[in-house]
């Protein structure tokens, strides 16, 4: 194994258990015969490309994760430099598409909150 694989390797166990560490039962993917897997599992309806790398392509990296998405999945890439933070690049419209979501949720949570207040 070249160096640059051992550190993708390393890459991508590292997310997985960044994403273990925030509730989620993720891995990294497996590779069988040469084939490549998944790099982490584990984010149902997320494609995951993951990148441990000082220089990336962003956009050849998103190109990637697109490509190698199952239908109905998001694609997204996390990527680190060395002594630098996780970070998550994805489509505009899929953002958007989860901030939907969490807005919901927020207002959701609001009129909980206002329906269980007694009135005065």
């Amino acid at each position: 194994m070249t160096n640059s694989r051992e550190k993708g390797a390393a890459g991508e166990r590292e997310f997985a258990r960044l994403c273990r560490d925030q509730g989620y039962d993720c891995r990294r993917g497996q590779q069988f015969s040469g084939l490549e897997g998944d790099d982490v599992v584990g984010l149902p309806g997320i494609h995951i490309e993951c990148k441990r790398v000082e220089a990336l392509n962003i956009e050849k990296a998103m190109i990637q994760s697109r490509r190698d998405a199952k239908e109905g999945e998001m694609p997204i890439v996390a990527f680190r430099r060395d002594r630098e933070r996780w970070k998550v690049c994805m489509d505009a419209e899929d953002w958007f598409a989860i901030y939907r979501e969490w807005e919901a949720g927020q207002d959701l949570a609001r009129r909980e909150k206002n329906v269980s207040m007694p009135q005065m």
